[in-house]
């Protein structure tokens, strides 16, 4: 069995634990160029590593565009050397002024902000003219999540109106994510696809025929990604196929990347026959899916009991032959949200632990 996750020195690493192998993370940034038709179609959201480090991985694949949600992750981005950044998160409230804040700090930085509202498109003007500043912005549009953007049709065209219109903000675009498609079966997944952005193709065929440019369309999650690649006039945002998790095979079979980042932990106690309880709580891993919310790797028939702030336990034929003491490695079913929960991770190279890289952005606020 090839046990690629293993490392020398366990005995050196606190539980639990991010771990993180950067020869797998530069093969998935490889394979995610290939796949994307080239580095200058993508853009990768960083909220799923929030490190400095990989950008900067990413950066030498030709990878200079990325997507952030937070002011947090863009000021980390930035700080790595990116060239072009979207704050994919619509600018609303207090949000506004720190964004242009990050705009006269990082001058060399192409800055891209999102609204969905008139709210959002009279907070980032005043933000912008108060800085005296021009924001590129897009317009974020609802292809059916249903949880930000508007819906392309009238509605957007007046609020695209309103951005060509402000003298503070420059109608860089459209956004659109698509995080409800993930059907497994791709035939029936690029039905879906085509028939989620029809809207946004009319859409942009009615802001052209106005006279109103449309510079960019950014779009797609991680299972359609590539899909929408294909068009040629659109740049993507996948984001898990960066490090990769357990969850995503199950709604991507098709995609084909390498896990690189597990989470350690240890048995800590054995309560009952068959049991385990590790200390890989709500504070280790998301917690927000159902169960399994992580493989157990060589304990592939374990069933989880209860997790809690704290502890995992569950139930597996290997119990008896698995002590107290014992390190597991784990990989999460939704990578990007347990990254968030650990403050480092610890850096594997050639089977050893050998650094610790800071999570930078999963802290709200940086500087800014």
């Amino acid at each position: 069995m090839n046990e690629w996750y293993r490392i020398t020195n366990e005995d050196e690493i606190t539980s639990p634990a991010l771990l993180l192998y950067p020869d797998r993370i530069e093969e998935n940034l490889r394979r995610m160029v290939v796949a994307a038709g080239g580095a200058e179609r993508l853009r990768p959201h960083v909220k799923t590593h929030k490190m400095p480090e990989v950008v900067r991985m990413a950066l030498r694949h030709g990878i200079t565009k990325f997507k952030a949600a937070t002011v947090a992750e863009a000021e980390m981005t930035a700080a790595a050397g990116a060239a072009d950044i979207l704050l994919a998160y619509p600018v609303v409230g207090p949000t506004a002024p720190r964004l242009t804040t990050l705009i006269k700090r990082f001058p060399q930085v192409r800055w891209r902000a999102l609204v969905d509202s008139d709210v959002g498109i009279d907070d980032l003007a005043r933000a912008a003219d108060a800085a005296g500043t021009v924001v590129e912005t897009l317009l974020d549009l609802n292809v059916g999540m249903d949880r930000t953007g508007v819906a392309p049709g009238p509605d957007a065209m007046r609020l695209a109106r309103r951005i060509t219109e402000s003298p503070s903000l420059s109608f860089s675009g459209l956004h659109a994510y698509d995080g409800h498609l993930h059907e497994p079966d791709h035939a029936r997944l690029v039905e879906q696809v085509e028939a989620a952005f029809a809207a946004v193709w009319q859409l942009r065929d009615e802001l052209l025929a106005a006279g109103i440019a449309v510079p960019l369309i950014t779009a797609g999650g991680t299972p359609t990604s590539f899909i929408l690649a294909s068009r040629g006039d659109v740049e993507v945002g996948a984001g898990t196929t960066v490090l990769w998790d357990c969850g995503q095979p199950t709604i991507s079979p098709d995609l084909d990347y390498q896990n690189a980042a597990v989470v350690v932990a240890r048995v800590i106690s054995k309560p009952a026959p068959g049991r385990l309880c590790l200390d890989l709580g709500h504070k280790a891993v998301a917690s927000e899916m159902p169960h399994p919310r992580v493989q157990i790797l060589g304990l592939e028939d374990a069933t989880f009991q209860l997790h809690s702030e704290e502890h995992l336990v569950v139930e597996t034929a290997q119990a008896d032959h698995t002590p107290v003491g014992t390190v597991l490695y784990c990989l999460p079913r939704h990578v990007c949200p347990t990254v968030a929960l650990h403050e480092e991770a610890v850096v594997v190279r050639d089977g050893r632990a050998v650094d610790r890289w800071q999570v930078v952005a999963r802290k709200r606020r940086i500087t800014i």
